[in-house]
C-alpha cells in the first residue's frame, strides 16, 4: 500500500478572470498517508481525486488511467471522406501533422499531451501520468496523483512495519535470495506479529518496496538500496525502545 502525493500542476483555463474558488495555487501539495488527506481540497473534485487515490493507495506506480491503453491516441489527426469508407468502413482519411495548434482556451487542448501526433508518440508515453481536471471549466484547476512511498498509517500500519522489519532484514543479509526471505525470520518472529508471514506475503510486500525503490532484485538477490537504508534508519528512529526490542530492531 502507498501514500499518494496530489499536486495542483496548472490550469486549463483562464485563473485570471475566473479565479479558483477554493483558492488552489500551482504547488499546491495535498498527501494521502492511507489514514487522512494533510490537506483539504475542492469538493468538487472530491469524487474522481477519491478515487484515483484509492487506486494508487492499493497499486502504487502499476496503476495507469484505463484511457493508457487506448490506441486511439496513437491515430494521426483525420477528416471526414466517403470516399475512403470503403477502407474503414465509416468514411475519414488520415491527416498528417506533428501537432495541431489551437488558441489556448480551445477544447481540442483537453486532449492528453502526445496524442494524434504523426509521427506517433512511443508506445505507452501517452495519459501516463494520473490526473484530475476541476468540472469547473471557466478555470479547470488540473491536479496531478502520483503514488510515491509506502503508506505507513490507517489500515496500512501493519504492513508498513512487516515492510520495514524485512527491509531491515534484507540490510542484515545483503544478496539474499528473495525465496529465501522467510528463512531469515524466527517462528515467533513469523507467528506472533499480525499480520503472519508467509511466502506470500513477502512476495506482496517486496514487490511495493521495489517499486518505490528501496530495494532491487537482480537474479533472484535482493538488496537494500540507498533509499531503503535510509527508510529503515527513520523507521528506527521513529520508535519507542519496547517497539524495537520487540521487533528485534
Amino acid at each position: 500500500m502507498f501514500k499518494v502525493k496530489i499536486t495542483v500542476t496548472g490550469f486549463l483555463g483562464d485563473p485570471q478572470r475566473y479565479p479558483c474558488h477554493f483558492g488552489h495555487k500551482i504547488g499546491d501539495t495535498i498527501i494521502y498517508d492511507g489514514e487522512k488527506f494533510s490537506a483539504g481540497f475542492c469538493s468538487g473534485v472530491l469524487v474522481p481525486i477519491t478515487q484515483q487515490v484509492d487506486s494508487l493507495f492499493k497499486m502504487g506506480p502499476r496503476y495507469k488511467p484505463a484511457g493508457h491503453y487506448y490506441p486511439f491516441w496513437y491515430a494521426p489527426m483525420s477528416s471526414a471522406d466517403e470516399s475512403m469508407k470503403k477502407y474503414d468502413g465509416v468514411g475519414f482519411k488520415n491527416v498528417f501533422i506533428d501537432s495541431y495548434h489551437e488558441p489556448q482556451y480551445h477544447m481540442a487542448n483537453l486532449a492528453p499531451k502526445g496524442a494524434f501526433c504523426w509521427p506517433p508518440s512511443e508506445m505507452g508515453s501517452v495519459m501516463n501520468d494520473v490526473s484530475v481536471v476541476c468540472g469547473d471549466l471557466r478555470t479547470a484547476v488540473v491536479y496531478k496523483l502520483e503514488a510515491y512511498d509506502l503508506a505507513d498509517a490507517g489500515f496500512a500500519i501493519f504492513y508498513y512495519r512487516r515492510s520495514m522489519v524485512l527491509l531491515n532484514k534484507i540490510l542484515r543479509k545483503s544478496g539474499v535470495a528473495v525465496d529465501r526471505l522467510l528463512n531469515e525470520f524466527t517462528k515467533d518472529e513469523i507467528e506472533i506479529p499480525y499480520p503472519a508471514l508467509s511466502r506470500q506475503m513477502i512476495d506482496a510486500l517486496v514487490e511495493d518496496m521495489a517499486l518505490i525503490g528501496l530495494v532491487k532484485i537482480e537474479k533472484g538477490k535482493i538488496t537494500a538500496t540507498e533509499k531503503g537504508v535510509a527508510k529503515v534508519d527513520e523507521f528506527k528512529k521513529s520508535l519507542p525502545e519496547k517497539d524495537k526490542e520487540a521487533l528485534n530492531l
